[in-house]
């Protein structure tokens, strides 16, 4: 993974080790950051990039709300039971007012939850069954999400280094 900065130096996002070598070959992105490991390939030899920044400014047309998955909540909260602390495994969707009490899907309503704690809270609201969540609920910005992605793979202080945070 790569860090894709706009060309102000803004966050775009995170792209996968391959998308970030094909936008280096076509001259899209220069390097602002590598790792010292090298990919060679038939005609050309990469150093790995660790933070990329576009020549050209793209303009953001998107919304300020990150979309809702099950993936970005288990990046959100960091995979993470919200009422056990367990990580790691498998987590299931729980909604903190159930479905069929008009609960809906979405980050203000939905956290993490391992198969024991969801099967013991049911169809009940939190302190209906006693308990208490590890963790503050949050609908994240997509600058927050961003932070939170970078801190997951260990990389933020790379990023305040170079003073892009």
């Amino acid at each position: 993974m790569a860090i894709l900065l706009n060309a102000d130096y803004s966050p775009l996002g995170l792209i996968s080790l391959k998308k970030a070598l094909k936008l280096i070959s076509k001259g899209k992105v220069e390097v602002v950051k590598a790792t010292d490991k090298i990919i060679n390939t038939v005609k050309k030899r990469f150093v790995v990039p660790l933070v990329l920044r576009l020549i050209k400014l793209v303009r953001l047309l998107y919304g300020k709300r990150v979309p809702f998955s099950k993936r970005n909540l288990s990046i959100l909260y960091n995979n993470t039971c919200a009422y056990c602390g367990k990580r790691g495994g498998d987590m299931t969707i729980d909604h903190i007012i159930p479905k069929s009490r008009g609960g809906k899907t979405d980050f203000s309503n939905v956290v993490l939850s391992c198969m024991k704690c969801n099967k013991i809270k049911g169809n009940r609201l939190p302190h209906e069954a006693n308990m208490t969540f590890k963790y503050r609920v949050v609908t994240p910005t997509i600058n927050e999400f961003f932070q939170i992605q970078i801190k997951n793979l260990g990389i933020y202080n790379t990023l305040k280094e170079l003073g892009i945070i």
